[in-house]
């Protein structure tokens, strides 16, 4: 009787020690990319003036955003082979790099006086955009086969090939436009790196991924990355320059609070494309709990948390870092939600994000002050009301089987 209750009990053992180590090893891949992420805008602080240090930032958003389709690319991967097993991705996959990699040469009549950019940044972010929506693909099948040591060390040489360039450009002193240049250049090297990485003998058991699959994931990645970046891009607009860079110090707070439990999403997709209530609700937890403590830690250290991300000069706004770590850590909870959405085929699942947006773009412009604090609390009270209507919403849905 001893053996038979001690062999379960092993074998619940040696899964949570796998577990645990995928966890840990997911979170250091996260870690670094964050870390490398955070990295840019802290070294721009200090080789850049305050109008080249925003513009910096507002190409990395512009990056980011371009970048969704590799990040909807992954989910979307991830979801339909936890969901049927493995299918090929070739297809869609590059159809998506294109997409991706077309939508910053598209827009930039546009973005080029919006933002008051140079048009050659728009062109070297539209050429770093096209390796890293081509990531998507290792990645989302090293995701959705629940290879999550693979899955770590992919994520790895992503954040290296995203930032190692730029990150040695400006270390070097080689100005922003060099810096670029160089960035563009080595992100280049990432998608030959993953190709080897994710090889796989498993035959292609389940219909190819359709194109509507990955149009869900894109919208609601899409709607999650623009909102982390909206009230940067707002500051950009609103703001003066010396004004809008010290905002951009601030938002390095917002990306960490947001980005820090990302390991929880990660490992609960799969689970969650399969329906588990139960990985939705220690999720939630997991990354509510995360997002306390940074919001509390903040409160207690916030100059020397803005002292560390942009330097002694905004050591003094240190009083504003729990409201950036308090819009993060609710957006966290948010995007838990929507990856939930997403993992469930639930339609319109990015569209509580999507309301949350258009009121920050609303109250930015035309009724909170074109102050720091009025961009500010305009981004935090849109990320509260994303979190009121993804809950509410989630709470309306029909109970899983």
């Amino acid at each position: 009787m001893s053996a038979l209750t001690r062999q379960p009990a092993t074998k619940s053992s040696a899964r949570s020690r796998r577990i645990a180590t995928a966890g840990a090893a997911v979170a250091i891949a996260g870690a670094l990319t964050n870390a490398l992420g955070y990295l840019v805008p802290v070294i721009g602080a200090r080789q850049l003036s305050s109008a080249d240090l925003s513009a910096l930032a507002t190409v990395l958003g512009l990056t980011a955003i371009a970048s969704v389709p590799g990040l909807g690319l992954q989910i979307a991967i991830a979801v339909h082979r936890a969901r049927n097993g493995a299918g090929r991705t070739a297809g869609i996959s590059l159809a998506t790099t294109v997409v991706g990699g077309g939508a910053l040469l598209i827009l930039a009549p546009v973005l080029v006086p919006l933002f008051d950019l140079p048009a050659i940044y728009t062109l070297l972010a539209a050429l770093a955009t096209v390796p890293t929506v081509l990531a998507g693909r290792w990645l989302g099948e090293l995701q959705g086969d629940q290879r999550f040591l693979r899955l770590a060390a992919g994520m790895a040489v992503l954040a290296v090939g995203r930032y190692a360039g730029l990150i040695a450009g400006l270390v070097a002193g080689a100005g922003l436009t060099a810096s670029l240049v160089t960035g563009a250049i080595v992100a280049w090297l990432v998608p030959p790196a993953l190709w080897v990485l994710s090889r796989s003998r498993k035959p292609h058991v389940a219909d190819p991924i359709r194109a509507r699959e990955v149009l869900t994931a894109f919208s609601a990645t899409l709607a999650m990355l623009v909102a982390s970046y909206a009230d940067l891009l707002l500051a950009r607009h609103l703001l003066t320059p010396d004004a809008s860079g010290a905002y951009s110090v601030g938002t390095v707070l917002t990306k960490g609070a947001l980005w820090a439990p990302q390991v929880v999403t990660v490992l609960a997709l799969p689970r969650l494309a399969q329906g588990s209530r139960r990985a939705l609700r220690k999720a939630l937890l997991l990354v509510a709990k995360c997002g306390a403590v940074l919001v509390a830690a903040s409160a207690v250290a916030g100059g020397f948390a803005f002292a560390l991300a942009g330097g002694a000069d905004y050591t003094h706004l240190g009083r504003y870092a729990p409201i950036f770590a308090a819009t993060g850590a609710l957006y966290a909870v948010v995007f838990v939600l929507v990856n939930d959405r997403v993992a469930t085929a639930t339609r319109w699942a990015s569209a509580p994000v999507w309301i949350a947006i258009a009121a920050l773009v609303v109250v930015a412009e035309f009724i909170a002050p074109h102050s720091l604090t009025g961009v500010m609390w305009s981004a935090l009270g849109a990320a509260a009301l994303a979190l009121l209507l993804s809950a509410t919403s989630d709470l309306l849905r029909k109970p899983r089987g």
